[in-house]
């Protein structure tokens, strides 16, 4: 009775608690949030000064008596409270409305995490999300939710294989009957690109770019395979002379950077294929490998993984979203909540 009554005042919501971004999708409006996972605070009183977008654009560049942190290391959380004031300040944000009748914060959550997470760092995303003002709050595997948000059918009992590449994690999993019959999670993704980056100009150049703009670099030129030659000109330091300096990058060099990571990734990929049940991977020839997350808009990295798994490679429609989307549906379908929650 009470859940229902909370149902007419609050918006049932799924979210992507991501290591880079944080997605919330609301049932019956879809995405309404997509934010960079920073939270900036005071240092002493740690009290929040800003959250999202805005604090983004604080990386790199506060005084002493700030820090702009990612609450989320590796697809769990490395600062609770950080945290939970980001959850709460999104939960509140979608409850804005102009309505005459005032919506209530308190919704149902569920959220997608990586697959290999502890017992321990499960419990502590279901406590930040009832600290935020959750009613009620359950976990799903991310490579699930990324399949249900790429409008794949997960119960069948047929093989579907997909790749969810975010920021802090790289989710493979082969999933039939509604569960993950082979999964791996692993901690090379994202943030391991733009790290990697950062390390190849540092030798090459002896220029010291942020990780801001590593990022920059990889989403603008970044590439897996041989493409028409981009140039990105970034500004950073000159570990020489210690003075600024500027730069003229090609997509070559930056693909020449990111190719060591994304060749263990494939590598981690094709062990997966190799450890599958024969049923199972023939089920994978037929329907191929679904690719999901923001590191799937690297152009050609579906190229390098079908030639060197030898089998066709699609990128969800809207990669980033698959899993906010499937956290999302999953609002609408309690019997396939139950069968494939973690915990709540």
């Amino acid at each position: 009775m009470i859940n229902r009554l909370f149902g007419l005042f609050s918006h049932d919501i799924g979210i992507d608690l991501g290591t880079a971004n944080t997605l919330v999708f609301v049932a019956g409006k879809g995405i309404v949030i997509r934010e960079p996972s920073v939270v900036a605070r005071h240092k002493k009183t740690k009290e929040i000064l800003s959250i999202g977008a805005s604090a983004k654009k604080m990386v790199g560049r506060t005084p002493a008596s700030i820090e702009a942190i990612r609450p989320l290391k590796d697809g769990v959380i490395a600062d609770f409270d950080a945290t939970s004031a980001m959850l709460s300040y999104y939960i509140k944000k979608v409850h804005e409305s102009g309505s005459t009748i005032p919506k209530i914060p308190r919704p149902r959550v569920v959220v997608g995490i990586p697959s290999g997470v502890t017992e321990v760092e499960r419990r502590a995303v279901v406590d930040a999300a009832l600290s935020a003002g959750a009613r009620y709050a359950c976990l799903v595997e991310e490579p699930v939710a990324a399949a249900i948000g790429a409008d794949i059918s997960i119960e069948d009992p047929n093989g579907v294989f997909i790749v969810d590449i975010g920021g802090g994690t790289t989710e493979i999993a082969l999933i039939s009957l509604g569960g993950i019959v082979l999964g791996r999670s692993i901690r090379v993704a994202g943030d391991e690109m733009d790290e990697a980056i950062i390390n190849y100009f540092r030798l090459k150049y002896s220029l010291l770019l942020g990780q801001p703009t590593a990022e920059e670099i990889k989403i603008g030129i970044g590439s897996a395979t041989a493409t028409k030659e981009k140039f990105l000109v970034v500004r950073g330091r000159d570990l020489e002379t210690g003075l600024p300096r500027s730069q003229k990058l090609s997509s070559d060099e930056v693909r020449e950077a990111l190719a060591p990571i994304i060749q263990e990734i494939v590598g981690h990929v094709k062990d997966s294929l190799e450890e599958a049940p024969p049923e199972l991977l023939s089920d994978v020839l037929k329907s191929g490998i679904v690719l999901a997350g923001g590191g799937s808009l690297i152009e050609g990295i579906d190229k390098v993984i079908s030639e060197a798994t030898k089998t066709k490679v699609e990128v969800a429609n809207d990669p980033i979203s698959c899993v906010a989307r499937g956290c999302g549906k999953l609002l609408h379908d309690n019997s396939l909540l139950k069968k494939i929650k973690i915990t709540s």
